[in-house]
């Protein structure tokens, strides 16, 4: 039964999770990941199919086993055997293992748009057959995939919320497949990805897309305004993004392949208008031995024990002439000057393609204590849409923004985000009515970048906040300040006193 109640309650999704986490007895967070993750599609898409099923049996005039009706409307075909009553039906059953492995299979046989995509191993020896029956039991209680739920994005929420988890709970590895959603939503509202291609050759599990869909829908644009292109060379990482645009409709290019962005690029003659990335940081792996002739080496030979450079060079190399890219790298990219990175930044800059510099705060990210900055990157700064804004490069330090959501993790609220955004494009307006910030923002010439040897750390450019006058005069301060240093130091001699007598009470001579 579905108890639809739950589903306005502030934290559900934390709620849900506990529950199902619950049943995770001793699996590894990673291998769960796909457990639950597969049951809850499954349920989002036999959600969508039984309104549609109900709809079409109280038609007289149509087939609701007519599997044409279901394309017709955009929604995935559900073979018998893999309708969430029938599981639901089977959950106690010690077979249900080998229930969904079939019911996953049918759903691909059906539905060609998610051939390859699905997990099917339910039916291993090392997954609980009544753990699984519960988790079934559980996730039945939500509303997924019908109209009320799509509109509140309730799929959305859970899922998102569930990769969250799952990134923590993995620690390091699972960052590898998560950008916390705060940094991605900056991303989106930094570049404005209102119509176009819209690239991310690093893509986990998808988040970077369905951001960029929801900010379209929200400014009044529709699905289908952009068309996402993507790489992942995680086979089951990239299943989990596929799924993530499955669920909501969303029309992809999204590649898999074991080499990765530099060895294939899957995309290799695309032109993006916006690319949006959080690249591995510092990827010492990246066999760049293999590619010292490359083509995307414009700017510099990227050394082949880290990957950044590579990784910038390879997102403008993917930028149409009009396109802007947004991506998070270590806050060694502004300023390292190591093995050619130095000069490759130089070069980038003398370029004048750089936009903009954001130092982000502390623990962030789920996977790296690795302090991170955001770099954004526009091919046309003359660009008529906005104000000529050749030869400057806005700088500002969010080292200070956002709040602990719990002991080791940092979130950027909505009033940061819009208040970073809204200062890069009142920057980039015609109309600018932008102000250097001491202490957050600054605009600087590419002499002053000069000065500073091609480094690009915000810290540099923008100053030390001035702090408030309180209005307490200076003479009063320092009279309070130097009682609060006598006293201090009147204590102090009082403990020294202590001290000596109870060493003096244990046969120490103390010379004074």
């Amino acid at each position: 039964m579905e108890n639809n109640n739950s589903q306005g309650d502030l934290g559900f999704e934390k709620k849900l999770w506990a529950a199902a986490d619950k049943m995770r007895s001793n699996m590894d967070a990673a291998e769960y990941k796909h457990v639950v993750l597969g049951i809850i599609f499954l349920k989002y898409i036999s959600d969508s199919f039984k309104e549609l099923y109900d709809k079409l049996s109280n038609d007289p005039e149509s087939d609701p086993e007519e599997r044409d009706e279901y394309i017709a409307e955009n929604v995935f075909w559900v073979p018998p055997s893999a309708r969430w009553e029938y599981l639901q039906k089977n959950a106690k059953q010690p077979t249900i293992g080998s229930i969904i492995d079939d019911a996953m299979e049918a759903i691909e046989r059906d539905n060609p748009s998610l051939k390859g995509v699905l997990p099917k191993n339910y039916n291993r020896e090392a997954l609980d057959k009544q753990r699984l029956g519960e988790l079934i039991d559980l996730i039945g209680t939500i509303g997924l995939g019908d109209k009320e739920n799509r509109s509140k994005d309730i799929l959305g929420r859970v899922y998102e919320y569930f990769l969250g988890e799952f990134a923590d709970a993995e620690g390091k590895k699972g960052g590898q497949f998560y950008t916390p959603r705060c940094i991605v939503k900056l991303l989106v509202h930094m570049i404005k990805p209102y119509k176009g291609r819209v690239f991310d050759p690093c893509c986990g599990s998808g988040g970077m897309f369905v951001q960029s869909e929801k900010f379209v829908e929200e400014h009044g644009g529709k699905k289908g305004d952009i068309y996402v292109y993507g790489q992942e060379s995680n086979s089951t990482t990239w299943r989990l993004c596929k799924m993530n645009l499955a669920i909501r409709a969303i029309d992809n290019k999204v590649e898999w392949n074991n080499e990765g962005s530099f060895l294939k690029d899957a995309h290799p003659d695309l032109k993006a208008d916006f690319i949006l990335a959080n690249p591995p940081f510092n990827d010492s792996d990246w066999k760049g031995d293999l590619l010292r002739d490359d083509a995307r080496w414009k700017y510099g030979l990227p050394p082949t024990g880290n990957a950044n450079f590579a990784w910038v060079q390879h997102f403008i190399y993917h930028l149409k002439p009009t396109g802007i890219a947004g991506f998070v790298l270590s806050n060694g990219s502004m300023s390292s000057m190591t093995s050619n990175e130095g000069e490759i930044r130089k070069n980038i800059i003398e370029e004048d393609v750089v936009d903009c510099m954001i130092a982000l705060p502390s623990q962030l990210f789920y996977n790296t204590m690795i302090p991170a900055c955001l770099w954004f990157v526009s091919r046309d700064r003359k660009d008529h849409n906005f104000r000529d804004r050749r030869g400057e490069v806005l700088f500002i330090d969010a080292r200070n923004m956002g709040e602990m959501i719990d002991r080791r993790h940092r979130d950027l609220t909505d009033e940061d985000i819009k208040k970073i955004s809204d200062t890069y494009h009142a920057w980039k307006s015609k109309e600018s009515k932008y102000e250097d910030i001491l202490g957050f923002c600054k605009s600087a010439k590419l002499e002053e970048i000069r000065k500073h040897g091609h480094i690009l750390t915000p810290g540099r450019y923008i100053g030390i906040e001035e702090e408030e006058d309180d209005g307490i005069p200076f003479e009063e301060k320092m009279k309070k300040l130097t009682s609060e240093l006598a006293k201090q130091m009147e204590e102090g001699k009082k403990l020294d006193e202590e001290i000596k007598k109870n060493l003096e009470g244990i046969g120490y001579e103390v010379k004074s």
